[in-house]
């Protein structure tokens, strides 16, 4: 359990891209969300985006770290990574790369990854879709191994399904005890694990729901993270809150500033402290994401901390 790490609880917004569009333009993207003062910046990792599978895309880490050199100030991150794609040890040496090449700016993204019938990459690419609570039991490894290595300078793991023996770990990261991981989960096996290894919690609500539905189980889970925290001895508020604005509230996010505002008053009431929102679909949306950067998200900020 990261006990080192003493999150505050200011708000922080982000922005969540697809590296759907060529290397220059994603470039452009990055500065532009850098410059207008965001505190994080994502890419997704699937080996396709499994929406529509057949436009152009680019591989997370490999885009991550070209994107690190390219910007100065913003965090940076996977939104996040999916275990099945990586082996732990070779992980968290990316891990530890991309957090020199940024120079301290890696947020550590991990997930245990959506199934096959919703992500054709495990098809495609012959890896395998593993069953829900094999999917789990990896996970909890692989964030174990990731933690522990990262560090440590030497780590022996014996684990059901990933043996490290002597693993050598040179540099030491930037960040120190090691680059902040926050973990994607929705289900009760998973925000357990969260709570006892991650910096930040991130949601998505879930598929299929409506804005009610997912609010409420947002709600649902940041209680249960509180009480898991207290019964294993760590304190909640070192574990940020943090929601991929997703279905129906995405939608509606860039209609006007009085919606967004909406959006983030009623997930900041269930306990949300860090919100990330998708880069706008259309260019008509762009005035709004630029007027909620520069005039909106300053104001929520300042009544936060006061």
């Amino acid at each position: 359990m990261n006990k080192e790490i003493n999150m505050n609880q200011e708000l922080r917004f982000g922005v969540g891209t697809l590296q759907n569009v060529s290397w220059k333009r994603q470039v452009k993207r990055w500065q532009y969300i850098e410059s207008l003062g965001f505190d994080s910046v994502w890419v997704a990792d699937h080996f396709v985006n499994y929406v529509q599978p057949m436009e152009p895309w680019f591989e997370a880490w490999t885009l991550l770290a070209g994107l690190a050199t390219r910007t100065t100030r913003i965090r940076i991150g996977t939104l996040v990574t999916c275990i099945a794609w990586r082996n732990p040890a070779f992980l968290a040496r990316q891990a530890l790369t991309v957090d020199h090449l940024s120079n301290g700016r890696l947020e550590l993204g991990l997930g245990a990854g959506a199934p096959g019938e919703i992500d054709p990459s495990y098809a495609m690419t012959g890896i395998e879709d593993w069953v829900s609570g094999e999917r789990v039991a990896r996970f909890r490894e692989v964030v174990e191994i990731v933690d522990m290595l990262l560090r440590n300078k030497v780590t022996t793991y014996e684990g059901r399904y990933y043996q490290l023996k002597d693993t050598v770990m040179q540099p030491d990261p930037v960040q120190k005890p090691r680059p902040p991981i926050t973990i994607g989960a929705l289900g009760s096996s998973m925000l357990r694990i969260t709570a006892r290894y991650a910096d930040t919690w991130n949601s998505f609500g879930g598929s299929g729901l409506s804005s009610e539905e997912m609010l409420k189980e947002t709600g649902k889970r940041n209680t249960f993270l509180d009480k898991y925290c207290k019964k294993i001895g760590r304190d909640p508020k070192t574990l940020r809150r943090s929601f991929l604005v997703f279905g129906p509230d995405a939608e509606a996010l860039y209609d006007s500033v009085d919606a967004f505002k909406e959006v983030v008053k009623r997930y900041n009431e269930a306990g949300i402290n860090e919100f990330i929102l998708y880069y706008p679909w259309k260019e008509t949306q762009l005035p709004v994401f630029e007027c909620i950067a520069r005039e909106v998200i300053p104001k929520l900020r300042s009544n936060t901390s006061n």
